[in-house]
């Protein structure tokens, strides 16, 4: 939670004087028992009307000038509040997208989705309730035992007794209900998951029909949440009515004594209302502190897992390379090292645009590795292939081109340089990915269009769109501005796909990774957007994954995976000839596309 309070740094000013005006208005309130004290003693006993009328007004003005002070207190608390969670979130989300591939997979969407809306949201308001009550409370619990203490001493016994019981009851509270708290954020997490993994996979729940089934996945976990959150909740109810029943004896004491010294003539009956009236200002204030602390334990645990995520560092920062490296990649050439290790490709270097040498990868540290010794040279302008089974690895052999993972052993290099060197960013402007899943966001099409490039101009965009044979899209759909749905639910998985080579291809890109990006495809369009890649004038490295032959036939080197595993590469008639697991696969697509 410490690593949090750098956002009030830009609200000390209202961080201070939202406590300061509950303070006044804290003061004003522990004045009015004394003044009607001073009606009744002295007003009523003697029948002095002008006194009470003088007394009365001051009554007027001090709940006026508290009204007053009230506001101001909730309008800078509320400022603050909603600026420390503006920036929290923003920061949040920021660091969020700095986390690579790596800490996203272990820490999970849902958990990430969470601690952005809801642990932020009980941190909001932790700090809303904190900056207008952990002075006042206490203040007015303090205050009215002073002035207890000045208008008779043996009475105000009674109110330290009290706040030695009630210490102990809310120790205990806070002590079993922290613990819980936390275990009711986790179960929050996995309905989290449950929820985005039900609307995501919507079409495939129905058509498998287990809406029952996930409809009863969903309850039990629901449940779980359920009984967690009412223990919890049943604890906290227990501050409330033990506050009540321990200060409402308090007060039957207090009466009953305060009714016996004052037939002895130790205590006027003005005193006694007065002690009265500071008990019940305790007991309000109880309830208010009792209800601080519970939102004050909520948010401190939210901002504990909040935190949790800051702490999580990527796996390598977005660091910028160095001046000299820059311009070694500018003119394809190998980094300095590399010239000094003389290596085997020497010379030819600037020619390679991508070189796997001997990679090993885990996607977890102890766990099995999902690629195993790969090794093959991509030439500048030569389409790769990449084909296997499900499982196989080829898009975690993509996956380290642009540096999403970084391998276990081994060096993955871009136009002669290993992309370790590279700053990310750099790396990845010069590369154009679309991934399996085709991916839109609610914006029109143009817009979706720049992601590639920011500055595309329209007849750069609709140049794009020809070369990935979408132009019968964007007609259908009513031009370049049409609007484009969440997730682009108005597309169809054809059109979706088309349209994310189309964004890719707009910005140009040296190296263009096409992971299984044509699978929604009918094999006439399949074929006219291989030939329309094949034309480009810059001349791209590309990267074909698919699980048909016919879409990688034509490739210059076609590498045949096998569960993480490089068995085979060639060209397509060299591997019909001498790799049965290439065959296969040939196969039995020709008997698909036969049937």
């Amino acid at each position: 939670m410490r690593a949090l309070l750098k956002y009030f740094q830009p609200y000390k000013k209202e961080c201070i004087l939202a406590p300061a005006f509950k303070m006044l208005e804290a003061v004003f309130e522990l004045f009015v028992p004394l003044v009607v004290s001073e009606m009744i003693d002295r007003g009523i006993a003697l029948k002095d009307g002008d006194f009470i009328i003088s007394r009365a007004i001051l009554m007027i003005i001090l709940g006026i000038t508290g009204l007053i002070s009230s506001f101001s207190a909730q309008y800078f608390a509320a400022k603050a509040a909603t600026g420390f969670s503006s920036d929290l979130r923003n920061d949040l989300f920021k660091h969020i997208l700095s986390l690579t591939h790596k800490e996203i997979d272990e820490v999970s969407t849902s958990t990430l989705i969470t601690r952005m809306t809801s642990d932020v949201n009980q941190a909001q308001t932790g700090v809303n309730f904190f900056l207008r009550l952990f002075l006042r409370s206490p203040f007015i619990l303090l205050g009215a035992l002073i002035m207890a203490f000045t208008i008779d001493f043996k009475a105000a016994l009674i109110f330290v007794v009290l706040f030695i019981i009630l210490s102990l009851v809310i120790w205990c509270v806070m002590h079993y209900n922290i613990p819980l708290l936390k275990t009711v954020q986790l179960k929050l997490d996995r309905l989290t998951l449950l929820t985005r993994e039900n609307l995501t996979g919507a079409r495939v729940i129905r058509a498998f029909c287990l809406e029952e089934a996930e409809r009863e996945g969903f309850r039990n976990e629901n449940d779980a949440y359920t009984v967690v959150s009412k223990k919890a909740g049943h604890i906290s109810a227990l501050l409330n009515p033990a506050t009540f029943i321990i200060v409402n004896m308090a007060i039957v004491i207090l009466i009953y004594t305060g009714a016996v010294r004052v037939n002895a003539g130790a205590l006027t009956q003005g005193k006694v209302v007065a002690l009265y009236n500071y008990m019940s200002q305790i007991l309000i204030e109880l309830v208010k502190f009792a209800n601080l602390i519970i939102t004050t334990n909520k948010a401190i645990a939210s901002g504990n897992r909040i935190a949790e995520v800051f702490a999580i560092k990527p796996s390598f920062p977005m660091e910028a390379c160095s001046d000299a490296g820059d311009k070694a990649v500018k003119e394809g050439k190998p980094s300095g090292k590399r010239e000094k290790d003389g290596e085997a490709l020497g010379a030819q270097a600037p020619d390679f645009s991508v070189e796997f040498d001997h990679v090993s990868f885990r996607y977890n540290e102890n766990g099995d590795e999902a690629l195993s010794d790969i090794s093959f040279e991509a030439l500048r302008g030569q389409t790769i292939g990449i084909i296997g089974g499900t499982g196989s690895g080829k898009t975690t052999v993509v996956n380290l081109i642009p540096r999403f993972y970084d391998v276990m052993q081994g060096q993955v290099r871009v136009f002669g340089r290993d992309v370790r060197e590279y700053d990310p960013r750099k790396l990845r402007n010069r590369i154009g990915i679309v991934p399996q899943k085709a991916v839109l966001f609610k914006e029109t099409i143009a817009d979706n269009m720049r992601w590639g490039n920011e500055n595309a101009q329209d007849e750069e965009i609709m140049e794009a769109i020809e070369l990935a044979a979408a132009s019968d899209v964007i007609s259908s759909k009513g031009g370049l501005y049409a609007e484009v749905r969440q997730n682009g639910a108005n597309f169809s998985g054809g059109q979706k796909q088309r349209l994310t080579i189309a964004r890719a291809l707009v910005r140009r890109p040296e190296i263009l990774i096409l992971d299984d990006s044509a699978s929604a495809l009918d094999f006439v369009t399949d074929r006219r957007l291989r030939t329309n890649l094949q034309s480009l004038d810059y001349a791209p490295t590309v990267f074909l994954i698919s699980q048909r032959t016919s879409t990688i036939k034509n490739a210059d080197l076609i590498l045949v995976m096998d569960d993480g595993e490089l068995v085979s590469s060639g060209t397509h008639e060299e591997l019909l000839r001498n790799c049965p697991v290439y065959r296969e696969i040939h196969e039995s697509g020709c008997s698909e596309e036969s049937a």
